[in-house]
Protein backbone atom coordinates (compact mmCIF):
# COMPACT_ATOMS: atom_id res chain seq x y z
CA UNK A 1 0.00 0.00 0.00
CA UNK A 2 1.43 3.64 -1.14
CA UNK A 3 0.92 6.34 1.91
CA UNK A 4 0.87 9.87 1.14
CA UNK A 5 4.51 9.68 2.71
CA UNK A 6 5.77 7.60 -0.20
CA UNK A 7 3.69 9.83 -2.62
CA UNK A 8 5.22 12.66 -1.65
CA UNK A 9 8.54 10.71 -2.02
CA UNK A 10 8.19 9.99 -5.80
CA UNK A 11 6.97 13.32 -6.35
CA UNK A 12 9.46 15.16 -4.97
CA UNK A 13 12.35 12.57 -7.04
CA UNK A 14 10.31 13.31 -10.41
CA UNK A 15 10.05 17.11 -10.01
CA UNK A 16 14.07 17.38 -9.07
CA UNK A 17 14.70 14.11 -11.73
CA UNK A 18 13.12 17.14 -14.12
CA UNK A 19 14.70 20.22 -13.00
CA UNK A 20 18.06 18.37 -13.70
CA UNK A 21 16.67 17.30 -17.52
CA UNK A 22 16.09 20.92 -17.82
CA UNK A 23 19.10 22.08 -16.36
CA UNK A 24 21.57 20.40 -18.47
CA UNK A 25 19.44 20.88 -21.38
CA UNK A 26 19.83 24.69 -21.45
CA UNK A 27 23.77 24.17 -20.27
CA UNK A 28 24.23 21.56 -23.02
CA UNK A 29 22.74 22.45 -26.05
CA UNK A 30 24.92 20.27 -28.65
CA UNK A 31 25.93 16.86 -28.62
CA UNK A 32 28.87 16.46 -26.53
CA UNK A 33 30.66 16.70 -23.04
CA UNK A 34 31.89 19.87 -20.90
CA UNK A 35 33.50 19.88 -17.28
CA UNK A 36 31.84 23.42 -16.31
CA UNK A 37 33.27 22.85 -12.98
CA UNK A 38 36.33 20.86 -11.79
CA UNK A 39 35.58 17.24 -11.38
CA UNK A 40 31.88 18.25 -12.48
CA UNK A 41 31.02 16.13 -16.22
CA UNK A 42 27.95 16.60 -18.57
CA UNK A 43 27.02 14.99 -21.00
CA UNK A 44 24.80 14.81 -24.31
CA UNK A 45 23.93 12.59 -26.76
CA UNK A 46 20.46 12.57 -29.01
CA UNK A 47 21.33 9.29 -30.46
CA UNK A 48 22.85 5.91 -29.50
CA UNK A 49 26.20 5.72 -29.76
CA UNK A 50 28.87 3.09 -30.52
CA UNK A 51 31.27 1.69 -27.88
CA UNK A 52 33.37 4.60 -26.85
CA UNK A 53 36.96 2.76 -25.19
CA UNK A 54 38.30 5.18 -22.24
CA UNK A 55 39.39 4.96 -18.37
CA UNK A 56 36.81 4.63 -15.83
CA UNK A 57 38.17 7.01 -12.77
CA UNK A 58 36.41 6.98 -9.40
CA UNK A 59 33.59 8.92 -9.86
CA UNK A 60 29.33 8.71 -9.64
CA UNK A 61 27.58 8.62 -12.30
CA UNK A 62 23.87 9.96 -12.56
CA UNK A 63 21.54 9.99 -15.84
CA UNK A 64 19.19 12.72 -15.98
CA UNK A 65 16.98 10.93 -18.87
CA UNK A 66 17.82 8.06 -21.60
CA UNK A 67 20.18 5.01 -20.63
CA UNK A 68 23.76 4.00 -20.61
CA UNK A 69 25.77 0.93 -20.62
CA UNK A 70 29.42 -0.14 -19.41
CA UNK A 71 31.54 -3.05 -20.36
CA UNK A 72 34.25 -4.46 -18.21
CA UNK A 73 36.11 -7.41 -18.78
CA UNK A 74 33.27 -9.28 -19.90
CA UNK A 75 30.63 -7.64 -17.26
CA UNK A 76 27.98 -5.36 -18.41
CA UNK A 77 26.47 -2.43 -16.43
CA UNK A 78 23.50 -1.10 -17.55
CA UNK A 79 21.84 2.14 -15.82
CA UNK A 80 19.26 4.93 -16.35
CA UNK A 81 17.34 7.81 -14.36
CA UNK A 82 16.39 5.47 -11.79
CA UNK A 83 20.32 3.79 -10.95
CA UNK A 84 23.80 5.49 -10.47
CA UNK A 85 26.88 3.86 -11.68
CA UNK A 86 29.79 4.16 -8.80
CA UNK A 87 33.01 3.81 -10.37
CA UNK A 88 36.08 3.11 -7.45
CA UNK A 89 39.13 2.26 -9.13
CA UNK A 90 40.81 3.51 -12.39
CA UNK A 91 40.95 0.97 -15.00
CA UNK A 92 40.14 0.61 -18.96
CA UNK A 93 36.30 -0.18 -20.13
CA UNK A 94 33.90 0.75 -22.34
CA UNK A 95 30.56 2.17 -22.44
CA UNK A 96 27.70 3.67 -24.90
CA UNK A 97 24.58 5.49 -25.07
CA UNK A 98 22.20 2.70 -25.67
CA UNK A 99 18.78 5.20 -25.11
CA UNK A 100 18.28 8.68 -26.50
CA UNK A 101 17.02 10.51 -29.38
CA UNK A 102 16.80 14.55 -30.62
CA UNK A 103 13.32 14.63 -28.85
CA UNK A 104 14.92 13.22 -25.42
CA UNK A 105 18.28 12.90 -25.71
CA UNK A 106 20.59 11.09 -23.23
CA UNK A 107 21.60 13.12 -20.47
CA UNK A 108 24.41 12.88 -17.49
CA UNK A 109 26.53 14.03 -14.75
CA UNK A 110 29.36 12.81 -13.24
CA UNK A 111 31.48 13.71 -10.36
CA UNK A 112 34.45 12.72 -9.41
CA UNK A 113 35.05 11.47 -6.13
CA UNK A 114 38.78 12.28 -4.90
CA UNK A 115 39.90 9.58 -1.98
CA UNK A 116 41.28 12.26 0.03
CA UNK A 117 38.07 13.42 -0.04
CA UNK A 118 36.29 10.03 0.58
CA UNK A 119 38.48 9.66 3.58
CA UNK A 120 38.22 13.05 4.90
CA UNK A 121 33.81 12.30 4.93
CA UNK A 122 34.73 9.02 6.42
CA UNK A 123 36.21 10.22 9.42
CA UNK A 124 33.96 12.81 10.01
CA UNK A 125 31.06 10.05 9.76
CA UNK A 126 33.20 8.01 12.24
CA UNK A 127 33.16 5.25 10.56
CA UNK A 128 35.72 1.91 11.66
CA UNK A 129 36.86 0.42 8.78
CA UNK A 130 36.01 -3.57 9.01
CA UNK A 131 39.53 -5.64 9.35
CA UNK A 132 38.14 -8.38 7.14
CA UNK A 133 39.87 -8.90 4.07
CA UNK A 134 37.33 -9.30 0.66
CA UNK A 135 37.09 -7.98 -2.89
CA UNK A 136 34.90 -5.70 -3.78
CA UNK A 137 34.10 -5.02 -7.87
CA UNK A 138 35.52 -1.58 -9.19
CA UNK A 139 32.21 -0.93 -10.79
CA UNK A 140 28.60 -1.46 -9.47
CA UNK A 141 25.45 0.21 -10.34
CA UNK A 142 22.72 0.84 -7.39
CA UNK A 143 18.84 2.66 -7.35
CA UNK A 144 19.07 5.92 -7.22
CA UNK A 145 17.24 7.48 -4.10
CA UNK A 146 15.67 10.77 -3.85
CA UNK A 147 18.24 12.49 -1.42
CA UNK A 148 21.12 11.82 -3.57
CA UNK A 149 19.47 12.87 -7.00
CA UNK A 150 18.55 15.97 -4.58
CA UNK A 151 21.95 16.68 -3.84
CA UNK A 152 22.86 16.79 -8.07
CA UNK A 153 20.29 18.75 -8.37
CA UNK A 154 21.66 21.79 -6.24
CA UNK A 155 24.98 20.77 -7.27
CA UNK A 156 24.06 21.69 -11.15
CA UNK A 157 22.14 24.85 -9.59
CA UNK A 158 25.62 25.81 -9.00
CA UNK A 159 26.27 26.73 -12.56
CA UNK A 160 23.70 29.23 -12.36
CA UNK A 161 25.42 30.82 -9.55
CA UNK A 162 29.56 31.57 -9.89
CA UNK A 163 29.82 33.04 -6.55
CA UNK A 164 28.75 30.57 -4.31
CA UNK A 165 30.73 27.87 -5.79
CA UNK A 166 33.61 28.00 -3.98
CA UNK A 167 31.50 27.76 -0.68
CA UNK A 168 28.81 25.60 -1.88
CA UNK A 169 30.28 23.31 -3.91
CA UNK A 170 32.81 21.42 -1.80
CA UNK A 171 29.81 20.98 0.82
CA UNK A 172 27.17 19.73 -2.02
CA UNK A 173 30.36 17.28 -3.40
CA UNK A 174 31.13 16.08 0.45
CA UNK A 175 27.27 15.43 1.15
CA UNK A 176 26.90 12.90 -2.10
CA UNK A 177 30.06 11.06 -0.92
CA UNK A 178 28.11 11.05 2.47
CA UNK A 179 24.99 9.83 0.46
CA UNK A 180 26.69 7.15 -1.10
CA UNK A 181 28.41 5.90 2.03
CA UNK A 182 25.31 5.31 3.81
CA UNK A 183 23.74 3.60 0.72
CA UNK A 184 23.68 0.70 -0.86
CA UNK A 185 27.11 0.53 -2.07
CA UNK A 186 28.73 2.26 0.96
CA UNK A 187 31.59 -0.89 1.40
CA UNK A 188 32.91 -0.45 -2.48
CA UNK A 189 33.06 3.30 -1.95
CA UNK A 190 34.86 3.02 1.27
CA UNK A 191 37.60 0.74 -0.36
CA UNK A 192 38.37 3.75 -2.18
CA UNK A 193 39.55 5.52 0.70
CA UNK A 194 40.68 2.99 3.42
CA UNK A 195 43.73 0.81 3.02
CA UNK A 196 43.73 -2.58 3.55
CA UNK A 197 41.96 -5.51 2.55
CA UNK A 198 42.22 -7.16 -0.68
CA UNK A 199 41.45 -4.15 -2.91
CA UNK A 200 43.69 -2.05 -1.81
CA UNK A 201 46.18 -4.46 -3.24
CA UNK A 202 44.50 -4.73 -6.47
CA UNK A 203 44.40 -0.90 -6.93
CA UNK A 204 48.18 -0.94 -6.28
CA UNK A 205 48.65 -3.66 -8.74
CA UNK A 206 46.57 -1.75 -11.39
CA UNK A 207 48.68 1.45 -10.60
CA UNK A 208 52.01 -0.25 -11.60
CA UNK A 209 50.39 -1.64 -14.43
CA UNK A 210 49.18 1.87 -15.39
CA UNK A 211 52.46 3.67 -14.92
CA UNK A 212 54.57 1.08 -16.41
CA UNK A 213 52.45 -0.57 -19.51
CA UNK A 214 54.99 -0.40 -22.12
CA UNK A 215 57.22 -3.04 -19.83
CA UNK A 216 57.01 -6.54 -20.05
CA UNK A 217 54.38 -7.84 -17.48
CA UNK A 218 56.37 -9.90 -15.06
CA UNK A 219 53.62 -11.45 -12.91
CA UNK A 220 55.56 -13.37 -10.53
CA UNK A 221 57.85 -10.17 -9.54
CA UNK A 222 54.00 -8.48 -9.02
CA UNK A 223 52.35 -11.07 -7.17
CA UNK A 224 55.79 -10.96 -4.90
CA UNK A 225 55.81 -7.52 -3.84
CA UNK A 226 52.07 -7.23 -3.14
CA UNK A 227 52.83 -10.97 -0.78
CA UNK A 228 50.55 -12.79 -2.67
CA UNK A 229 50.80 -15.94 -4.59
CA UNK A 230 50.42 -15.88 -8.43
CA UNK A 231 46.85 -17.91 -8.29
CA UNK A 232 45.61 -15.34 -5.75
CA UNK A 233 46.94 -12.29 -7.45
CA UNK A 234 44.70 -13.41 -10.53
CA UNK A 235 42.06 -14.56 -8.19
CA UNK A 236 41.62 -11.03 -6.86
CA UNK A 237 42.84 -8.60 -9.55
CA UNK A 238 40.13 -10.46 -11.39
CA UNK A 239 37.27 -10.04 -8.96
CA UNK A 240 38.16 -6.65 -8.76
CA UNK A 241 38.36 -5.28 -12.52
CA UNK A 242 37.03 -8.07 -14.16
CA UNK A 243 39.99 -8.70 -15.90
CA UNK A 244 43.15 -10.83 -15.63
CA UNK A 245 46.32 -8.32 -15.05
CA UNK A 246 47.32 -9.20 -18.85
CA UNK A 247 44.21 -8.30 -20.15
CA UNK A 248 44.15 -5.17 -18.16
CA UNK A 249 47.70 -4.61 -19.43
CA UNK A 250 46.54 -5.30 -23.12
CA UNK A 251 43.45 -2.95 -22.72
CA UNK A 252 45.90 0.07 -21.59
CA UNK A 253 48.55 -0.75 -24.45
CA UNK A 254 45.95 -0.60 -27.08
CA UNK A 255 44.14 2.60 -25.85
CA UNK A 256 47.41 4.26 -25.73
CA UNK A 257 48.40 3.45 -29.31
CA UNK A 258 45.35 4.56 -30.30
CA UNK A 259 45.62 7.80 -28.38
CA UNK A 260 49.52 8.13 -30.50
CA UNK A 261 48.34 7.63 -33.75
CA UNK A 262 45.05 9.81 -33.21
CA UNK A 263 47.34 13.09 -31.42
CA UNK A 264 50.66 12.17 -32.89
CA UNK A 265 50.24 10.92 -36.19
CA UNK A 266 51.79 7.82 -35.67
CA UNK A 267 51.70 4.81 -38.30
CA UNK A 268 50.21 1.43 -36.21
CA UNK A 269 53.60 -0.16 -36.36
CA UNK A 270 55.56 2.90 -34.84
CA UNK A 271 52.55 3.15 -32.09
CA UNK A 272 52.81 -0.34 -31.27
CA UNK A 273 56.34 -0.12 -30.37
CA UNK A 274 56.07 2.67 -28.27
CA UNK A 275 53.44 0.65 -26.60
CA UNK A 276 55.34 -2.30 -26.18
CA UNK A 277 54.70 -4.57 -28.67
CA UNK A 278 57.41 -6.52 -30.37
CA UNK A 279 55.29 -7.96 -33.02
CA UNK A 280 53.22 -5.78 -35.34
CA UNK A 281 51.28 -8.13 -36.77
CA UNK A 282 50.63 -9.50 -33.22
CA UNK A 283 49.22 -5.40 -32.24
CA UNK A 284 47.25 -5.42 -34.94
CA UNK A 285 45.11 -8.76 -34.18
CA UNK A 286 45.17 -7.83 -31.03
CA UNK A 287 43.28 -4.20 -31.94
CA UNK A 288 40.89 -5.13 -34.12
CA UNK A 289 39.54 -7.60 -31.70
CA UNK A 290 39.39 -4.92 -28.89
CA UNK A 291 37.82 -2.27 -32.11
CA UNK A 292 36.57 -4.32 -34.39
CA UNK A 293 38.45 -2.94 -36.94
CA UNK A 294 42.07 -2.78 -38.09
CA UNK A 295 44.21 0.35 -36.32
CA UNK A 296 44.60 2.86 -39.06
CA UNK A 297 40.89 2.27 -40.26
CA UNK A 298 40.29 2.87 -37.05
CA UNK A 299 41.69 5.77 -36.92
CA UNK A 300 40.94 7.47 -40.48
CA UNK A 301 37.03 6.64 -39.05
CA UNK A 302 37.45 8.24 -35.69
CA UNK A 303 39.06 11.19 -37.76
CA UNK A 304 36.28 11.41 -40.48
CA UNK A 305 33.40 11.35 -37.14
CA UNK A 306 35.59 14.57 -35.61
CA UNK A 307 35.43 16.35 -38.78
CA UNK A 308 31.68 15.72 -39.80
CA UNK A 309 30.94 16.40 -36.03
CA UNK A 310 33.05 19.88 -36.38
CA UNK A 311 31.14 20.65 -39.66
CA UNK A 312 27.94 19.80 -37.99
CA UNK A 313 28.63 22.40 -34.79
CA UNK A 314 29.18 25.33 -37.51
CA UNK A 315 26.58 24.50 -39.67
CA UNK A 316 24.38 24.47 -36.03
Amino acid sequence: MTTKQDMREIQRFQTNREELVERISQILREDGMIQPLPGLHLARSSAPTTLLHGTSIPSVCVIAQGSKEVLLGESRYRYDPLHYLLTTIELPSASQVVEASKERPYLSLRLELPPALVSSVLLEAGYIPSKKRTDARAVAVSPLDGNLLEAAVRLVRLLDAPDEVPVLMPLITQEIIYRLLIGEQRDRLRYLAIPGGYTSDIVRAATQLRQNFDQPLHIEDLARELGMSVSSLHHHFKAVTAMSPLQFQKRIRLQQARRLMLSEGLDATSAAFRVGYQDASHFNREYKSLFGIPPMRDVQRLREEKLASQDSSLRG
